[in-house]
């Protein structure tokens, strides 16, 4: 497989309609916003998204969301320890970095794509290993607005000790989602990491295809199936290593413009264009 040896830089345009796309638990699991009212969504959790996409597609991840666990380990530390040459490395003070970094890459795509730190109790080696793609947290163009409703949950969860013919008393709780709102995140693929890791061309197609499709089999209480949609994805291939324009100035050029206030709100409502750099073509893809 030939590793990446070219600059890659990318854009998702993505709508949320009635959901909850990333609660902070810090504050209620409220949508998170920042100062300005404006929606987020962290860089961890759009990872989250794309591992759960790589594995659907059979991709081998480390770092697997316990409800999605296709093996028998409960955590990362045991899914390191079935892997015996890396495990003997990290228990060997002098053990060969390089050559654990390599195995560990060459066994999980999301290592070699994200990198990951190998710190665990009990082992005598730390490992760092830095990974190729980097993605930027999310935010939405406009300020978001956050509806807030009341739940109740009447159905007995225990049976009352008392007098197990009486329904138990009604749990009351909170639900939070943004009414509508147009997000951006953009990232990168450094090749001089990938080269580190052995990111092939290979892995970057695979990644260009998780990023189109990033809310498939992603349905839940707070994201019903249908009200996250990715709408556009721009795709940029430079003609070297370092690139023809910076990270920045490439990101820079993708404008989302409301042109329309049609309610109810809709990406129908909206022109996403991405500029021409001269030199640097751009690949536009729809979501599904």
């Amino acid at each position: 497989m030939t590793v990446l040896n070219k600059k890659i830089d990318f854009a998702v345009v993505f709508t949320v309609d009635k959901a909850n796309p990333n609660g902070d638990p810090l504050n209620g699991n409220r949508p998170r916003q920042d100062f300005n009212g404006h929606g987020e969504v962290s860089d961890v959790a759009i990872k989250r998204k794309l591992r759960n996409r790589l594995q659907d597609e059979g991709e081998a991840i480390l770092v697997q969301a316990d409800e999605r666990r296709i093996d028998g380990f409960r955590s990362i530390r045991d899914r390191v320890a079935s892997v015996p040459e890396l495990e003997k490395i990290l228990k060997n003070a002098k053990g060969d970095v390089h050559a654990a970094e390599a195995i560990a890459a060459s066994t999980w795509y999301d290592v070699r794509a994200f990198g990951q730190v190998f710190a665990f109790k009990g082992d005598k080696l730390s490992l760092g290993i830095r990974g190729p793609v980097s993605i930027h947290t999310a935010t939405s163009i406009e300020p978001v607005d956050v509806t807030s409703m009341q739940i109740t949950k009447s159905v007995n969860s225990t049976t009352n000790t008392k007098d197990p013919s009486q329904k138990t008393s009604d749990t009351m709780g909170m639900k939070h989602r943004v009414d509508f709102g147009v997000y951006v995140f953009k990232g990168s693929i450094t090749p001089q990491l990938a080269e580190r890791t052995g990111f092939t061309e290979a892995d970057a197609e695979k990644l260009k295809k998780a990023l189109q499709t990033l809310f498939v089999n992603d349905a839940s209480s707070a994201r019903p199936d249908g009200s996250m949609e990715v709408n556009k994805l721009f795709w940029w291939e430079h003609n070297s290593k370092l690139g023809q324009y910076s990270s920045a100035k490439v990101h820079r050029s993708v404008k989302v413009d409301e042109v329309s206030d049609h309610f109810p709100p809709s990406i129908e409502n909206y022109d996403i264009q991405a500029e021409p750099l001269e030199g640097l073509a751009v690949e536009v893809y729809d979501g599904l």
